[in-house]
Formats: C-alpha cells, sequence, structure tokens
C-alpha cells in the first residue's frame, strides 16, 4: 500500500461515518420543523439517511470499487449542502457542516478508488491498448 493510500481511506470513512450521523441530527434535532408533525420529520430523517447505508458494507470493508460509486450518493448530499446554504438561512451552519463531511468523502473516495485499484490492478486499460488487442485477437483466428 503506498503511504497516501491510508490516508485517504482514513478520509473517506471517518467522513462517511460522521455524515452518517450527522443527517439524522440535522433533521430530527436541529431542524426547525415548519408546520410539520414529529412523524413526519421521522420519515425525513430516514430518507435522508436510507441512501447512505447503502455503501456502509462495502465501505468498512476498504473495497475500491464501493467507495468509487459511492461517490453517486454523496452527490445527493453535496447538492443538498450547497442547496441549503443558499436558500436556507437559519441552517447555513448545518449545511456547511454537511458540505465539509461531503465534500471529505467525495475526495477520499475519489483518491483511495484509484490509488487502491491501481495497487490491485483494477484499472481500466487505454483505449488505443485495448484497440490493438482486440485487432490482433481478430487478425488471428
Amino acid at each position: 500500500m503506498q503511504l497516501k493510500t491510508p490516508f485517504y481511506r482514513k478520509l473517506a470513512l471517518t467522513s462517511y461515518l460522521l455524515l452518517l450521523v450527522w443527517v439524522p441530527v440535522w433533521h430530527l434535532l436541529l431542524a426547525l420543523p415548519v408546520g410539520r408533525t414529529f412523524q413526519f420529520e421521522i420519515l425525513l430523517a430516514l430518507v435522508w439517511t436510507i441512501p447512505l447505508l447503502f455503501p456502509l458494507r462495502g465501505m468498512i470493508a476498504g473495497k475500491p470499487y464501493t467507495h468509487a460509486w459511492a461517490n453517486f450518493v454523496v452527490m445527493f448530499y453535496l447538492i443538498h449542502a450547497l442547496t441549503s446554504i443558499y436558500a436556507v438561512e437559519n441552517e447555513r451552519i448545518y449545511a456547511a457542516i454537511e458540505l465539509l463531511l461531503s465534500s471529505g468523502m467525495f475526495i477520499g473516495c475519489s483518491v483511495y478508488a484509484r490509488m487502491r485499484g491501481k495497487e490491485l490492478g483494477l484499472g481500466i486499460k487505454k483505449l488505443k491498448t485495448e484497440m490493438a488487442e482486440e485487432k490482433s485477437f481478430f487478425e488471428n483466428k
């Protein structure tokens, strides 16, 4: 393992786990319910938290593939944080925390998946190499 690989894994995992805790805390305890029932608030917190549970097993196991596709999930939270910073004046600090955590997760997951994938030889071949291999395969038939 390269020296930087464990750092990015820790960044991804720490940011992920903190985001997994932060989202329900924000929506259940800190957000001001505007004319909504507590049951609706619980449902809303679940809707915001459940997508974060999908990559849990692979993130904890350190699988590079899971780290790569977890970025699709974290984009939802990046967009939510940026929108909330812009639109919800009362909750800007909460959204800034979400932005910090989701950015950390995105950076950590991206770099870890790339570095660990290279270490394991999971990279995608260059198009030029792939085309040359295909050409030689079909010419030698």
